[in-house]
């Protein structure tokens, strides 16, 4: 298999300028973006998207999921493409390159493959799916599970916004809809580049995160019930205080998540009161607990500890109790083949780097069930993610799509 030539790079001013151009669509409060997924924002980002990947000759397919697939042909009509993507929608409070960053590097792979004038026998298609974050619609990596077939598209069509907006009616009406049956296309193999989210690579002083595994995790929505009263005027010992059942919980998830360490977390993002009045204690509580883990049978272990603990809480206090799981996958393990890949190109270009598990799920973890799948990974400041003050440099950007240019078509095999 040919590997491009190791003086060959990836244009970072041009990759570069293009991050900034999108970071302009859905723009946040505090230099970061607000792009959720299949809102007007999101609209406007796939529009530009696709009128780049136009501009660089490729043929755009759209599946039933809005997911865009963005083709570059190869040299062989039977040969499987090789996918290469991310997603372009943000949190609420997002950054500037979570997701971003590795869609618009797959477009850059495809900008220097025509600059320099290379063919590649398997073709290369630059994907950006669907509803990776999971912010305004839960679960998370929402396309890509129903690609991979662990969702059904009618149980992602039903997914509902907090508003009561329903996935498929928003998909409906940005116009986003394609006819591509969802999962039909099959994949020679599919690469992410990707911020870390965490802090690793810039502590150890890594230009490039080879990424072996990646975290399972759980997503347990718990509903607390309690019974709204006068916080001034209900004694203490009258009260079904769901926000004291709320409370040990928390401390709960923390006590489990530190009793399975090393390779475990847990913790609360979400929280919503109601009546949230100050002088009225809440009658329902709705929360969510994150686990995640690389140990399959301690983030089991971990969800069953919680659920049994957090049950026996509310008991304790006459307050009551649900729970669903909302979101959930398996621990990962990326293919061998191309996280060795990965790392061959590093050294070839001369990049520090170091093997990774990745603390965050992303779309390649359900593609990994389909076709060999890996992804790279390049340092973020601080480790912050999730957060309108996420950063990178155009230095560490450059290095990870330089990797991932040449791990890409190496795989697509250069035509002489």
């Amino acid at each position: 298999m040919t590997s491009p030539g190791e003086n060959l790079r990836i244009n970072g001013d041009r990759l570069w300028e293009s991050l900034m151009d999108m970071a302009k669509i859905g723009p946040g409060i505090a230099g970061g973006n607000n792009r959720q997924t299949l809102t007007d924002s999101d609209k406007q980002g796939r529009e530009l998207f696709a009128r780049w990947c136009d501009e660089a000759g490729l043929t755009m397919g759209v599946d039933q999921m809005g997911t865009m697939f963005m083709t570059r042909p190869g040299t062989d009509p039977d040969a499987l493409p090789v996918y290469v993507g991310s997603h372009l929608d943000t949190q609420p409070t997002g950054g500037k390159y979570d997701g971003v960053l590795g869609v618009l590097s797959g477009l850059e792979v495809i900008r220097t493959l025509n600059d320099l004038g290379i063919r590649t026998k398997h073709p290369i298609v630059v994907t950006n799916w669907t509803n990776e974050e999971g912010a305004r619609f839960a679960p998370a990596m929402l396309a890509s599970g129903v690609f991979a077939g662990v969702h059904t598209l009618d149980y992602a069509y039903e997914r509902k916004d907090p508003e009561g907006l329903s996935f498929g009616d928003e998909l409906k009406r940005i116009g986003w809809v394609g006819d591509e049956v969802v999962g039909a296309r099959k994949m020679h193999a599919y690469f992410e580049y990707h911020i870390e989210q965490g802090p690793i690579l810039e502590a150890e002083d890594k230009q490039i995160g080879v990424v072996t595994h990646g975290q399972g995790l759980w997503w347990l929505e718990f509903t607390l019930t309690g019974k709204e009263a006068h916080t001034g005027s209900t004694p203490m010992n009258m009260r079904v205080n769901a926000g004291l059942a709320m409370a040990r919980i928390f401390e709960m998830v923390q006590d489990v998540a530190m009793a399975a360490q090393p390779g475990a977390v847990g913790g609360v993002g979400q929280v919503k009161f109601s009546p949230n009045s100050r002088n009225v204690l809440p009658g329902t509580i709705v929360f969510t607990v994150d686990i995640r883990s690389p140990d399959q049978a301690k983030l089991d272990g971990m969800r069953s500890q919680i659920e049994e603990k957090a049950q026996a809480i509310c008991a304790g206090l006459g307050v009551g109790y649900a729970m669903e799981a909302v979101g959930h996958f398996d621990p990962v393990t990326f293919d061998p083949t191309l996280v060795s890949r990965v790392r061959a190109a590093a050294e070839r270009l001369g990049y520090s780097h170091m093997n990774l598990i990745s603390g965050a799920g992303h779309d390649a973890c359900w593609t990994n069930r389909i076709a060999p799948s890996t992804m790279i990974m390049c340092p973020c400041v601080d480790g912050l993610s999730h957060n309108e003050a996420e950063d990178i440099s155009k230095e560490w950007a450059t290095a990870g799509a330089d990797v991932l240019f040449h791990a890409v078509v190496e795989t697509a095999e250069v035509v002489e």
